[in-house]
């Protein structure tokens, strides 16, 4: 039962989407000129990796520059970012001046709108989005574009949500958001199979993209065959600038790694070298990782590990090199970043990471603070939290005051949020509400009351649960009866939503998912 359907999926503990996201919001800038006037232009590429400053020569008129810096980076109005004479400026660019053309233009115009998401403190929303969507059917990315324009629009429209697919969404909107994404993955596939010479590629256009492919996935988008040969053509060149990457480079990096593995991508031998290579630099740039970066790389790890990554002496050396600075930072953590972290290293002890000094240390550091900081995490923090927890009793850990404390702290939590949990976070939460009790081998009023107000919501949720987690509340069920479980109405209620639930999804369990839904039937008959 536990490998198969324990812990938490994709969607949860994500650094990646607004779950400690690799920090994208500051901007760099640079100065163009033309004809007779200088003008400063703020390009705005993420904090994560910020552009050097350079100097650019635009041989076309400034109106739509001066029209961006007045109304958007001054304002942040959205009604700015869909006047139509700012889409008519850039088509106009691109056609007068063709194959020389290189798409700066359209990279400071994604970035206006990065900008304006950024202030705005979350991506676009779903009329937003098809608003501007509308406004840019002739906004096309072609293979003339510079790496640095195609980087800077992919990165930006991504972490904007430009390109997650809601629901409902207009054709039009689906078709033009389709064909603007093709046109970027065919430059950049274009870019990268050019010969040595005529490149100009670098570490943090690299970075970026990888970054932006694997938030792509996140948000919903399909592996197409075009996204796949993207990755595939990208991946040999973080093996080829690995010397480049700043500590944020690397911590992106392998988030993007970890998320896109988590997401189908397959583990060839290019992305296995392009992981090792990056392994290499965590112990090389150990001094310079900032919390947020310790946290992504541990999660990416974990990740990783969970999705088959082998345990080499790499990954060993990385997790050592990490976990001592989990201690000397404590005190900047924020409260995702606790949850992400106690997640993490829950999944890598799951993972036959042995329980070190190292290791131990910093989940002794972490629970105090999830005490100090429980008044501070959302939902999802607190499945994640609680999730953690049992896995790691569930793997040897001891149940010392502060471990105890760290849980009481949030079972009461569970309770006046039961309202907020989705279904995945239902499932999460009473396996770990079965581990705990499995493992304490005693009943603690606060738990009972969590089971009891949890229940009531699997049959509100019952359309939203999948397989796994159908499987995942099945045993957490017959663990809560073979604990000592009363078989209340709201009990038998739950097991009689899930056995329909089985029977309907019949054809869709996996080997070990029907050996651990007999288990359970047996356990609860």
């Amino acid at each position: 039962m536990d490998r198969s359907s324990s812990g938490i999926s994709g969607k949860y503990a994500r650094p990646g989407n607004d779950y400690n996201q690799p920090d994208d919001s500051a901007a760099a800038s640079r100065r163009g000129r033309y004809r007779q006037c200088t003008v400063r232009h703020r390009d705005n590429p993420p904090r994560s990796t910020p552009w050097p400053n350079e100097f650019y020569h635009s041989l076309g008129p400034c109106p739509s520059q001066n029209l961006l810096r007045r109304s958007i980076n001054t304002t942040n109005d959205f009604n700015a970012l869909i006047k139509q004479e700012i889409m008519a400026d850039l088509v106009s660019k691109s056609d007068r001046l063709g194959h020389c053309y290189d798409g700066r233009h359209h990279g400071q115009y994604a970035s206006s709108i990065k900008k304006y998401t950024s202030a705005s403190k979350r991506p676009l929303n779903r009329v937003e989005q098809s608003q501007l969507i509308r406004c840019l059917q002739n906004f096309t990315a072609t293979r003339h574009w510079n790496w640095r324009s195609l980087t800077t629009t992919l990165h930006s429209l991504t972490s904007a949500g430009v390109f997650t697919p809601h629901k409902p969404m207009d054709e039009v909107v689906k078709r033009t958001q389709a064909a603007l994404l093709s046109t970027l993955l065919d430059a950049i596939i274009f870019k990268c199979n050019k010969k040595p010479p005529a490149r100009d590629i670098d570490a943090q256009g690299v970075a970026n993209l990888l970054w932006a492919m694997a938030k792509l996935l996140d948000n919903g988008q399909e592996r197409t065959p075009e996204f796949r040969v993207a990755v595939a053509t990208l991946l040999p060149h973080v093996n080829a600038q690995k010397k480049q990457f700043i500590p944020q480079g690397i911590a992106n990096l392998l988030w993007a790694m970890a998320k896109l593995v988590d997401n189908g991508q397959e583990r060839t031998p290019e992305f296995k070298e392009a992981v090792a290579a990056l392994l290499l630099h965590v112990n090389a740039q150990k001094a310079h990782f900032k919390p947020q970066e310790i946290v992504n790389l541990l999660w990416a790890m974990a990740k990783l590990a969970d999705n088959g990554q082998e345990r080499t002496p790499e990954l060993k050396e990385a997790v050592a090199t990490l976990l001592p600075l989990v201690n000397a930072q404590k005190a900047s953590f924020k409260p995702q970043e606790i949850a992400n972290l106690l997640w993490a290293i829950a999944k890598l002890v799951d993972n036959r990471q042995e329980r070190t000094p190292e290791l131990k240390e910093a989940v002794a550091t972490l629970l105090p603070l999830v005490n100090a900081q429980k008044a501070n995490f959302n939902p999802q923090e607190i499945t994640n939290l609680l999730w953690a927890m049992a896995k790691l009793v569930d793997n040897g850990q001891e149940q010392t005051p502060e471990f105890n404390e760290a849980v009481a702290a949030l079972l009461p939590h569970v309770n006046a949020q039961k309202d907020q949990f989705n279904a995945q976070e239902i499932a999460n939460l009473l396996y770990a509400m079965a581990k705990l009790v499995a493992n304490w081998q005693e009943w603690l009023p606060e738990l009972s009351e969590v089971v009891a107000a949890l229940l009531p919501h699997v049959n509100a949720q019952k359309d939203q649960f999948n397989t796994q987690e159908i499987v995942n509340l099945m045993w957490a069920m017959a663990k809560l009866v073979d604990s000592g479980q009363k078989p209340t109405p709201e009990f038998k209620e739950a097991v009689a939503v899930l056995l329909h639930l089985v029977n309907a999804q019949k054809n869709q369990f996996t080997a070990q998912g029907i050996t651990n839904l007999l288990w359970a039937m047996a356990k609860l008959v």
